[in-house]
């Protein structure tokens, strides 16, 4: 009864159908609780789980094996892509664009554009990066393949591959153990062999 009850809180694969996204793949769960808005620029991949109370506004690719925790809000005006393997702790903003802060435009989406200057540029997230609670993350940034982001971070910078950062904005603490490409092998080893077929969120 308990699996049941998870699994009726997300879209089943036909409802999914309904929301109008680009694509979606095999596996995917994506709770009711969510919002969507422009789903037909949402383009998702194979086992991917979204929790309650996420936005996703934008241009967004999500690509294959991919958890977006709770309260998490993605804006992908100018583009948001999470490669394979990659995570997204609870709580987390991510932002392709930005208004001028600067007091020379107005500020907020409900004005005619010649009254505002927002830029911005897209958000890649590379193949097993992770991003602890509570962080932001702004415009034009790459976590290159590997980064891990401690919580609480402001990630106003691109990482180097392989590294650990922290902090308000980011610096980075220390290289991250590479064991988990090894894992990947495996998961993929397993998944041929029909390991990994159907299995369910937690």
């Amino acid at each position: 009864m308990e699996r049941e009850n998870i699994v009726t809180n997300f879209y089943s694969p036909d409802e999914l159908d309904e929301l109008g996204l680009r694509s979606f793949g095999l596996n995917v769960f994506i709770s009711k609780k969510a919002s969507i808005y422009s789903p037909e620029l949402l383009a998702i991949g194979d086992n991917v789980r979204i929790d309650d109370f996420c936005i996703l506004s934008g241009n967004i690719r999500v690509g294959n094996n991919i958890h977006i925790s709770a309260y998490t809000a993605i804006y992908g005006k100018y583009g948001v892509e999470l490669q394979d393997f990659s995570t997204i702790s609870a709580r987390n903003l991510i932002f392709s664009a930005t208004d001028d802060y600067s007091g020379a435009y107005l500020t907020n989406p409900m004005l005619p554009e010649e009254f505002t200057n927002v830029t911005g540029g897209k958000v890649i997230l590379e193949k097993h990066s992770i991003v602890g609670a509570g962080c932001v993350i702004l415009p034009n940034v790459t976590l290159e393949e590997g980064t891990a982001i401690g919580a609480m971070s402001l990630v106003n910078k691109s990482t180097d591959a392989w590294g650990i950062y922290i902090g308000v904005p980011i610096r980075k603490l220390k290289d991250r153990k590479r064991d988990l490409l090894k894992l990947e092998k495996e998961f993929y080893q397993n998944s041929i062999k029909g390991g990994h077929e159907g299995f369910h969120p937690r």
